[in-house]
């Protein structure tokens, strides 16, 4: 139903040794015509291919024996093989895919002839590991046509489906399904579900001959069941999950190493810069010595401040006006308003003596001295 680029057609007509006839559809026109290249270059003479909707199968042609539906999703599963889908794929487009894949997954078993002696299977397969586009879309199904039911897929390895996960229950037969993990198996991650359709489908069920309706057609009856358990999901924390733990002491390295090759591109020097494992063993201590550095520049500042202001006070000169007073003096003199009276400022003094009787005095000395050498 979803061909292109024809890597399973080409192998279904490989197993069935170019007898029978495989119709092979995909809905994009461009990707259809490598379907066709790759059909041709490898000799498959029994594939017919087809260029409809998926959603127009049981209308257009239906009565197949088997069907395989190999869906549109995020692929998620492929990361490895291609980085891409971290940054193509939006949170839009995880709630749109499984939307499409109920809607393909129900075409597809429409599709299908129960009453076939060789047939009536329906395989649903995505290369993606969400929950959403694989078990949930699967219980859609299940809940939506009561004529089908899951069967044993035939495969060797995987883990088996959930039947319990995130507080949601699925049917006990969604363990018949068959999930492959990147790091489990060495392959890209997988999802495989295998259907057996008993009976035809009800005619008032969901979504059938969908594209014949018209706006008046009847609505369906139907309601979708969805259980949920209410259990604490911290309660089977204890089970081995089969993603795989995450060994935070183990895997330091590799974390330390991919943060260095980033800095690099950057161009930013590694050994330069405190790796964060050591910020966080060391942090408290770092801050403190940050705090007790910043005090002890502070201090040193004011210390050099203050002596710096005594330095020049002292080696200022003492500037003389007219009348033989200082400017010191004179400032002194002035007398300054303050809450409506008169306050007179104190003349400036050095050490209790006044500027001017010190420099006097200061003479005196200076003169005797002198006298004293005169004489010796």
């Amino acid at each position: 139903m979803a061909a292109a680029p024809g890597g399973k057609t080409t192998h279904l007509a490989a197993l069935m040794k170019n007898t029978g006839c495989i119709f092979a559809n995909d809905a994009n026109k461009d990707r259809a015509k490598g379907l066709i290249g790759n059909i041709h270059r490898l000799g498959a003479r029994n594939v017919i291919v087809s260029h409809y909707s998926a959603l127009e199968f049981p209308r257009v042609m239906g009565g197949f024996d088997r069907v395989l539906l190999d869906a549109p999703c995020s692929g998620t599963g492929v990361i490895a093989k291609d980085a891409s889908v971290k940054t193509n794929k939006t949170e839009a487009d995880f709630m749109k895919l499984p939307h499409l894949q109920k809607q393909l997954l129900l075409a597809a078993i429409d599709s299908v002839n129960h009453s076939s002696k060789t047939g009536g299977y329906i395989v649903y397969s995505t290369c993606s590991v969400t929950l959403e586009e694989n078990e949930q879309v699967v219980q859609y199904a299940l809940n939506k046509r009561p004529n089908v039911k899951l069967v044993e897929t035939g495969l060797t390895f995987g883990k088996e489906g959930f039947t319990k996960i995130q507080g949601k229950i699925f049917h006990p037969s969604m363990k018949m399904t068959r999930r492959y993990y990147p790091h489990t198996y060495n392959v890209d991650g997988f999802f495989v579900a295998k259907f057996k359709k008993t009976g035809p489908t009800p005619p008032n069920a969901v979504g059938v001959n969908e594209a014949t309706k018209t706006n008046g057609g009847a609505k369906s009856t139907a309601t979708e069941i969805e259980v949920v358990d209410r259990t604490p999901i911290g309660a089977d924390s204890d089970e081995e999950s089969d993603f795989g733990g995450f060994d935070e002491d183990e895997d330091q390295k590799y974390m330390e190493r991919a943060q260095a090759k980033t800095m690099r591109r950057k161009g930013r020097d590694p050994k330069a810069i405190v790796p964060k494992g050591e910020k966080g063993a060391n942090g408290e201590a770092k801050e403190a010595s940050k705090v007790a550095v910043k005090e002890a520049t502070k201090e040193a500042t004011k210390e050099a401040a203050k002596k710096a202001a005594k330095k020049a006070t002292k080696e200022a000169p003492v500037e003389k006006n007219g009348d033989g007073s200082s400017a010191k003096e004179k400032t002194g003199r002035k007398e300054k308003k303050k809450d409506g009276g008169v306050e007179v400022a104190k003349p400036a003094t050095l050490n209790g003596v006044g500027v001017k009787e010190a420099t006097v005095e200061s003479k005196k000395a200076r003169r005797k001295s002198s006298e004293k050498k005169s004489k010796a």
